[in-house]
């Protein structure tokens, strides 16, 4: 009870703290162009999920500021942390790098990696091909094999003696159960050497019964791992990334979980960029943060689609050098506003259908 009332006391005084210890002066905002979070509209204004929630908050903190253009994540980075920034509202993720060298606010969006691949071309059969290479493929397909040699060897021991397609040497007389089994088995003429004995042909409209219903099951099986297998695509998993050419954006979270996860990767300055690459085929596949990712591909990359799979988990933050004293006011303000119908709406008009948490 104490603690709340302690909170309500700091938020009530949040606007004057904040302006004693700003001096009243003019802050400065770092951002850089990260659509849908931070970006510019066609009068030139930033606009953006980011942008939007500082704007909140310094409504609500009666602070002054003005925005201040950085071209890469590692500039936006180094002005925070060498302080030529008052603080960061992009797309900036909570890293264990940069928590070294700078502060953030409590997180007001959490997300992960996400990745793009192109639509169709030789990389979209690599999970087809995965199928018929698959363990439970193969443990299928010897199932079925089984199963066709014994009622083959069942069919030429009732038979032998009284069909002459399955007299004779033993190996012929097996042969042309195995055959007749198989031939039964895909329904494309049982009738031709068919069993003439009560044994036999009992077993036959069981199995003539029964491979109906095992052909059914078996291609229902396979048609269903090869569509999950093309909406997946050719990354399920981090491992997978090791196999194929991966792009990401130089001096981004992305390239230090690719670091970690001992991934090669091609550097690229520039989300665009590394699309425009994957587009060309010079790449494979390009890893970012997903609802940026996301954002691009829909807007400017139709011809790419983002694989339904999150790698990795990160926490987007407004970033503020250390040791700020606008620290505990922005927390106090930020988590009173996420939790209102304001937040919703925004995240709604920019993400969509993305928008759930």
């Amino acid at each position: 009870m104490a603690a709340a009332m302690a909170m309500a006391v700091l938020f009530s005084l949040g606007g004057p703290v904040l302006a004693q210890t700003s001096e009243g002066r003019e802050l400065v905002i770092g951002t850089r162009a990260a659509p849908p979070f931070a970006m510019k509209n066609q009068d030139g204004e930033w606009e953006g999920i980011s942008i939007d929630l500082w704007r909140h908050l310094a409504e609500k903190l009666r602070l002054r500021y003005r925005f201040e253009e950085r071209s890469t994540v590692q500039e936006l980075v180094e002005a925070v942390s060498s302080g030529q920034v008052d603080a960061a509202a992009a797309a900036l993720t909570v890293t264990a790098a940069r928590r070294q060298v700078m502060d953030f606010t409590q997180p007001f969006f959490s997300t992960g990696l996400g990745v793009a691949v192109m639509r169709g071309g030789a990389t979209a059969w690599l999970p087809v091909l995965r199928t018929f290479l698959s363990f439970g493929f193969l443990q299928a397909v010897l199932t079925l094999l089984a199963i066709t040699l014994l009622v083959g060897t069942l069919v030429w021991l009732f038979e032998r003696k009284n069909h002459e397609a399955y007299g004779g040497p033993p190996v012929r007389g097996f042969v042309a159960g195995v055959w007749w089994s198989a031939v039964a088995m895909t329904q494309a003429g049982a009738a031709q050497d068919g069993p003439r004995t009560l044994p036999g042909r009992i077993l036959a409209v069981i199995w003539m019964v029964a491979s109906v219903v095992t052909i059914a099951v078996f291609i229902a099986g396979i048609t269903s791992a090869l569509t999950t297998q093309r909406l997946q695509g050719v990354v399920r998993t981090t491992n997978d990334l090791r196999n194929i050419r991966v792009g990401a954006v130089a001096g981004s979270s992305t390239v230090e979980f690719l670091g970690t996860e001992r991934i090669a990767f091609q550097p690229y300055n520039l989300p665009a960029d590394g699309l425009r690459a994957l587009r060309a085929g010079q790449i494979d596949a390009f890893v970012y943060d997903r609802p940026l990712l996301s954002w691009t591909v829909r807007q400017d990359f139709p011809e790419l689609d983002l694989l339904p799979i999150t790698l990795d988990s990160q926490n987007y933050a407004i970033a503020l050098p250390l040791e700020n004293n606008l620290r505990v006011s922005l927390d106090v303000t930020l988590l009173e506003s996420l939790r209102g119908e304001w937040w919703q709406q925004t995240r709604y008009r920019y993400l969509g259908r993305d928008a759930a948490p």
